[in-house]
């Protein structure tokens, strides 16, 4: 069964910055490319970030190019979310889940922003 489990997130004043974390069990967590996924209140599901599976190729969403960083630890399992410059529009349930198949995503993380 595949497990995705974010972390990290919180309250966080604007400018702010958290690092999320997402462990991946189920499945060959190094063969896949990943994604960052994040839900606003009352808005649907985005993309926010893609890194392939060797860690090699990495790309960003507008609204997040330039302050946000995607890596990955294939030896843990584990996908991270550097997130800098924190904007109130930044708040969101964030997610990982393969690329392939975003329904797989699991539990997220809530990040606030205060203004």
């Amino acid at each position: 069964e595949v497990q995705l489990q974010a972390s990290g997130g919180g309250l966080v004043q604007a400018g702010g910055s958290l690092r999320l974390s997402c462990v991946g069990s189920g499945f060959s967590f190094g063969t896949y490319a990943m994604n960052w996924l994040r839900q606003a209140p009352g808005k649907g599901l985005e993309g926010v970030s893609y890194i392939s599976a060797s860690g090699g190729t990495t790309v960003y969403e507008d609204p997040v190019k330039g302050r946000f960083t995607i890596s990955r630890d294939n030896a843990r399992n584990t996908l991270y979310l550097q997130m800098n410059s924190l904007e109130p529009e930044d708040t969101a349930m964030y997610y990982c889940s393969p690329q392939s198949d975003w329904s797989l995503r699991g539990h997220g993380t809530l990040v606030t922003v205060s203004s």
